[in-house]
């Protein structure tokens, strides 16, 4: 398949997406979004991919929205293009999502950053939403991802603001996973899809749908699916894997059925 924005590759079971724009510091264009999400939905429909990788260049993730696409639109054209639907379904995406971030990862970068379960961050990379800083705010999630993450007394700091946080701020805010020296983003990134590729899938999507409800949900309505998930995996051939080699003392070898 052909893409204009981003490159794809596959790694044994990971599945990666690189963001290809890099005369504009991979600036977010609503082509760029459409090629993402169609290719997160073929990487997830893939039975030989495990896990997705996002990530950008050395210099950044994705510096942004491309302003200029979207300068002259007005509510109308908004309304009926809708153009922030395609990104709500990244959150049905089954598979674990990586985000690999060097450099820039503002408005919309960090935005996509966040639509993903991890995030793996260089020590000198840069996050923040500037949007008010151009008399608007985040429109695909930003403020409903920060607001979940940080809590609503930082998270309006730094919207209001429109400051960047370092990695070192994201990781203290939860928003970070790890942090290490910009040349190893990419192979610490790696290191770890390669773990988690070799986890039962089954048991990762449903921890992942868990861990979605318990965000989005009451107590009580996370936990009746929890309960349900766990039922649910005592159906699948890993579980028994799982047992018998922890009964037997060998490692296990889950094939994600």
């Amino acid at each position: 398949m052909s893409h204009q924005t981003i490159l794809v590759e596959k790694k044994g079971n990971i599945g990666i997406i690189q963001l290809n724009r890099p005369k504009v510091l991979n600036a977010i264009n609503r082509l760029m979004v459409d090629e993402i999400v169609e290719q997160m939905e073929a990487f997830d429909r893939d039975p030989d991919i495990r896990v997705i990788v996002l990530r950008g260049n050395d210099r950044a993730f994705a510096a942004g929205a491309d302003i200029e696409e979207m300068m002259n639109d007005t509510p109308i054209s908004f309304e009926l293009r809708d153009p922030f639907a395609v990104w709500d379904k990244m959150m049905l995406i089954k598979k674990p999502l990586i985000a690999s971030v060097n450099g820039y990862a503002l408005g919309g970068g960090f935005e996509l950053a966040l639509h993903c379960d991890l995030i793996i961050a260089a020590e000198d990379a840069k996050f923040g939403f500037p949007e008010v800083k151009l008399g608007v705010l985040p429109g695909a999630g930003g403020t409903q991802y920060l607001t979940k993450l940080m809590g609503r007394t930082k998270a309006i700091e730094w919207l209001w603001l429109g400051e960047p946080m370092t990695a070192q701020e994201a990781a203290h805010y939860g928003i970070v996973n790890r942090i290490v020296h910009p040349k190893l983003v990419e192979e610490e990134t790696m290191r770890f899809a390669e773990r988690l590729s070799k986890q039962p899938p089954i048991s990762l999507r449903l921890i992942k749908e868990a861990v979605n409800k318990a965000v989005d949900s009451p107590l009580r309505e996370g936990l009746q699916l929890e309960r349900k998930n766990f039922y649910l995996a005592f159906d699948s051939k890993d579980q028994k894997e799982g047992m018998n080699a922890f009964v037997e003392k060998r490692a296990p070898h889950f094939k994600g059925e």
